[in-house]
């Protein structure tokens, strides 16, 4: 009996971990499609299939591939507390936006994580990191800067975010084309291989100096939801 309640009262990181990945967690991801809105919009994506190649390219070449370098980049910064270093990761990924929507997407998603997660599960690290940087963090920054403090794996915390990532815009094509339900969890799926490959790659990079993209169209979807005339989200 005292085994088992020792267990129970220990902190928990994948319970910690599945909370701030919720779509419940309020970080206002719901009003982000990523630049899905117009994909939709343009017949890009017109229905699951296409979807899944439009995913698959935004994980594998496109954004997945910067946040996942700069998670994976951040979490080794913090875990070792080297801060100085994580200090210009953050500002190297708040500027490494496409466009103006992409930049606030991360941007205020990445302050409404550090400001609950500094309410609902504090550290000192994370007020720190606050204090220097007025609040200002990309969201793989903060989350990686979470999971590092709280003691999450980068392995797992990395394919969580990325999950999390992916869910969140299938919700916005469910929404937008619109798919059914069953079609959206199809989809999610369907890019599990993926998000597993972007999370590899992730781990495998060593500078982000060798990070790049190759998405133009997404680039130029979020530059086309600026002056889109009906907008459900707000990029």
């Amino acid at each position: 009996m005292r085994a088992v309640r020792k267990t129970m009262t220990m902190p928990d990181p994948l319970y910690r971990l599945l909370a701030w990945l919720s779509p419940a967690y309020p970080i206002g991801a719901f009003s982000y499609s990523h630049g899905v809105e117009t994909a939709v919009e343009e017949g890009f994506i017109k229905d699951r299939a296409s979807l899944v190649t439009w995913l698959q390219s935004v994980l594998l070449q496109g954004t997945g591939v910067v946040d996942g370098a700069l998670f994976a980049a951040a979490w080794r910064a913090a875990e070792a507390e080297e801060w100085t270093s994580f200090d210009a990761i953050a500002e190297r990924a708040a500027a490494w936006r496409g466009t103006s929507e992409m930049a606030l997407e991360s941007r205020q998603q990445g302050g409404s994580f550090l400001s609950i997660t500094r309410t609902a599960w504090p550290h000192p690290a994370l007020d720190a990191v606050h204090e220097r940087l007025v609040g200002e963090l990309s969201l793989p920054v903060a989350v990686a800067l979470a999971a590092a403090v709280h003691g999450i794996a980068l392995d797992r915390a990395l394919e969580g975010y990325l999950h999390a990532f992916t869910a969140n815009l299938i919700s916005a094509a469910v929404r937008s084309v619109p798919l059914g339900q069953s079609d959206g969890q199809i989809a999610l799926a369907a890019l599990e291989p993926a998000v597993r490959q972007s999370t590899e790659a992730a781990l495998a990079k060593t500078s982000l100096d060798e990070v790049g993209t190759a998405t133009p169209l997404l680039d130029w979807c979020s530059l086309r939801h600026e002056t889109q005339y009906t907008r459900l989200f707000r990029s």
